[in-house]
Parts: C-alpha cells; structure tokens; sequence
C-alpha cells in the first residue's frame, strides 16, 4: 500500500509529469514496422525539414504521422506558447494495437488467417 493520502499520491504523480508537447494516434491502420521506417526519418529533425520530408515521403504512413506531427505542432504553439521555429522532434515512436483477425479461403477448403494490425503513434516536441 503507498504512503500518504490519496490526494498527496496523485499531487506527487502529477509533479513529475512530462509537461513537453505531444500528440498520440491510436489505432492507426499501419504496422508498428512501416510506421517505424517513417518515424526513424524524422526523429532529432526540426520541425521544418521533419514536415519537408513527410510530404514527399511515398509511403502511405507518412501521410498519418504528417498530420500527427502539424497536430504536434499545434499542441505546442496554443497549450504551451512555443515558437514553431525552435520545435524540434524529440521523440517519435509506434507501440503495437489491437490486430483484427480475417480469414482468406484458400484451395481444398482451407482458410488462411490475414492479420490486419494497428498501431499506436506518438510524437513529443520540444525547443531548442
């Protein structure tokens, strides 16, 4: 059981809290792997050349972690009154979602499991 009063627990919790603007996507319909390749572009880039190489990036992730990151971006001008032109890409990263399950029949009668998987993206800016 923890010390304190329940409230002292949750003002401790909510004292070290990462307070650096962030924009997460949940259930993104791409795979943690092709969504990685996207992410490991960008990661350290200023926000600049981060949203340069995500317009002419031809994968199809690239499209979601753009908006991801402008949303970003947003989060860190209104929330935390930060200057666009400071904001770099701390820390960019895809952790696995839920995985629908189909089934592809396939000759004499068999059926083939398809794995369609979903990932969780999530963007964290912060100054220079």
């Amino acid at each position: 059981m923890a010390k304190g009063h329940r409230s002292q627990i949750k003002r401790e919790r909510n004292a070290n809290k990462d307070t650096r603007p962030s924009a997460k996507l949940s259930y993104a319909r791409v795979s943690v792997q092709k969504a990685c390749f996207v992410l490991d572009a960008i990661r350290g880039k200023d926000v600049q050349s981060a949203l340069a190489l995500l317009e002419y990036n031809p994968r199809y992730a690239s499209s979601i972690i753009k908006k991801l990151l402008e949303s970003a971006i947003a989060n860190a001008e209104n929330n935390n009154g930060m200057n666009r032109d400071n904001l770099y890409v701390a820390e960019c990263f895809a952790n696995k979602g839920p995985t629908m399950k189909r089934v592809r029949p396939r000759a004499q009668g068999r059926a083939y499991r398809i794995e369609k998987r979903m990932s969780n993206i999530t963007v964290v800016l912060d100054e220079r």
